[in-house]
């Protein structure tokens, strides 16, 4: 009888939570409008991947033989190694050090709980430079071992060699371990403490608390940042190139720019497009399968155990090598570089390139965020079912290579170009040449279909902490759709905005491969400088580039490192 007279007051008193906290906007005349408005928009986007599965499979040569009996083998075991080695390493690092820091005290945890995170601002070609040059055979430790041990040459001492296998897994693992350490730290902090103290009851240890409590609960998050950094291992070209190891992205590259064959290029990114499919499948599987809800205990400041002797010391060492190897040395040695050799760096050359990459930001971090707000506020005020799923897919750029795009962008840009050009000759007997193929509109295009799903995501979590029922007191103060948002929304939205540009901004700043492939002719940014720098031998005077593109990478790492460590304690005071 209990549970009969409750019912009806638990369905009514969620009835009205439901409609007090999801109340969706009435779904508008303009609906179709804002359809037709944001589909051409996500076609668009999605069109370069689209391009390189028709070209893989209809080319003008099959090449598929030759690249089985010849390119493949060797660029898969390449990339099969890479990626397991750095994914192993990656997770090691960014669990173990996100536990330290969020569940022990110790010296110097508050200054880890940030400086862990700033390796992800170091480029995986400049950290690739970097060990280069601190090891090489002429670099300051190879020289002291010879000067300390009296050694002549490098046939009376062994010294590993950084340029091989084992030295690529830690190069990028020490760049992309922060993937790892961000996601755990944040699924961390989210635990209940109610369940960590029943493993304690139960006579559980702190470790044995970790492996069997904290770990299992905190699995999607580990292979969701897992596999951002399997998805940036992928991507790299400039370390694999400078490594001379020959993964799927140095082969795309290879087959293209120096044998001539944008079919061939094009039928191995479409394998590597199977690649991200299984890893984005990996990662969506473990969110939709693995839920964890905390029902208590969340909103109690999570217990902190003191460390004192040689465990506070191993645990001051775990967190401080990595940031050091990862951070602190390659920051030194650009930094040292850059003042070494200012005279000879601080030229036009390097003004026109900083220039270069400021105006590529900036155009991209206004285009993206723009249609980033046009497809989130077109997902908000229609109901039209199609746009949610057409949606999500514009945002899977990012998972794809800036390689793979290059090839996904000129098939259909080339094709434009060729059937304009032969159209105005046949009518005005004029020959337009390549409008857009190898033009900054190309480069703009590739980096926003790659970088889309960065604004676009936190645009949308913006979007989700306003409440839909500002857009209906717009519209009874007499506003359309259009005029709510400039009036209501945009103001509110201002953060997030910021936010999502300035994440564009930063990653732009970043980008390698696509630039390389697409950029005009004698046109250079900060990252293709200190690649051309370092392809010369020249790595020193590349040090105030790449110290510039460092310090912009700073920002963003800081900001997100507060918008993580307060989560819980904001939560707290709701």
């Amino acid at each position: 009888m209990t549970t009969n007279n409750t019912k009806p007051a638990m369905n009514a008193q969620t009835s009205a939570v439901t409609s007090d906290t999801h109340i969706k906007p009435a779904k508008r005349p303009s609906s179709w409008g804002w359809v037709l408005l944001v589909l051409p928009i996500i076609v668009l986007v999605l069109l370069p991947l689209l391009s390189i599965v028709i070209m893989s499979f209809s080319p003008s040569e099959n090449i598929w033989p030759h690249l089985i009996s010849t390119i493949l083998p060797r660029s898969i075991r390449d990339t099969f190694l890479l990626m397991s080695g750095v994914g192993v390493l990656s997770l090691i690092i960014g669990t173990s050090t996100a536990w330290l820091v969020t569940m022990y005290q110790f010296k110097g945890r508050r200054f880890f709980e940030w400086a862990l995170l700033l390796p992800l601002a170091m480029p995986t070609y400049m950290m690739a430079y970097c060990a280069v040059d601190l090891l090489e055979y002429s670099g300051p430790i190879q020289t002291g071992l010879r000067s300390l041990f009296g050694f002549q040459d490098s046939r009376d001492y062994w010294f590993p060699n950084i340029a091989t296998m084992p030295g690529a897994i830690i190069v990028l693992s020490l760049v992309l371990y922060p993937y790892v350490y961000l996601a755990a730290r944040a699924s961390f902090m989210q635990q209940s403490v109610c369940a960590l103290e029943v493993a304690r009851t139960l006579g559980r240890t702190p470790m044995g608390a970790f492996w069997n409590v904290g770990l299992p609960l905190a699995r999607p998050a580990l292979i969701a940042g897992l596999v951002l950094a399997l998805m940036e291992c992928l991507n790299d070209y400039g370390a694999v190139a400078y490594f001379g190891i020959e993964t799927l992205t140095a082969s795309v590259y290879s087959t293209w720019q120096e044998r001539s064959n944008l079919g061939g290029a094009a039928q191995i990114a479409s394998l590597m497009l199977l690649i991200i499919i299984v890893l984005l499948y990996v990662e969506r599987r473990a969110r939709s399968e693995q839920k964890y809800f905390q029902t208590t205990g969340y909103n109690r400041d999570l217990p902190v155990i003191q460390l004192n002797g040689l465990q506070e010391a191993f645990a001051v060492t775990a967190c401080a090598l990595p940031f050091l190897l990862g951070f602190a040395l390659p920051f030194y040695i650009l930094l040292s570089a850059s003042f070494r050799f200012i005279d000879f760096v601080w030229t036009p050359e390097f003004w026109a390139a900083a220039g270069n990459s400021v105006l590529l930001a900036s155009l991209t971090a206004v285009i993206a965020v723009s249609v980033a707000l046009l497809i989130a506020y077109g997902k908000r005020v229609t109901a039209h079912p199609i746009l949610k799923p057409i949606g999500a897919l514009a945002g899977t750029g990012y998972a794809i290579p800036g390689a793979i795009l290059a090839i996904g962008i000129l098939i259909p840009l080339a094709a434009f170009d060729n059937i304009f050009d032969s159209f105005m000759r046949s009518t005005l007997g004029i020959s337009t040449g390549l409008l857009l193929s190898g033009s900054l509109f190309a480069l703009l295009f590739a980096y926003l279909v790659r970088f889309l799903a960065i604004s676009l995501g936190t645009i949308e979590a913006g979007f989700h902490k306003i409440s839909p029922n500002l857009d209906g007191a717009a519209r009874t103060l007499g506003q359309n759709s259009v005029g709510g948002f400039r009036l209501v929304l945009l103001p509110i939205m201002r953060p997030s905005v910021a936010a999502a540009a300035l994440l564009v901004f930063v990653d732009t700043m970043k980008e390698l491969p696509a630039t390389l492939l697409l950029r005009p002719f004698n046109f250079d940014s900060l990252a293709t400088l200190v690649f051309e720098f370092a392809s010369r031998e020249e790595f020193e005077e590349a040090g105030l580039a790449g110290l510039t593109i460092v310090a912009f990478g700073l920002i963003p790492l800081l900001i997100l490192n507060r918008t993580v460590s307060t989560g819980r304690s904001a939560q707290s005071k709701d």
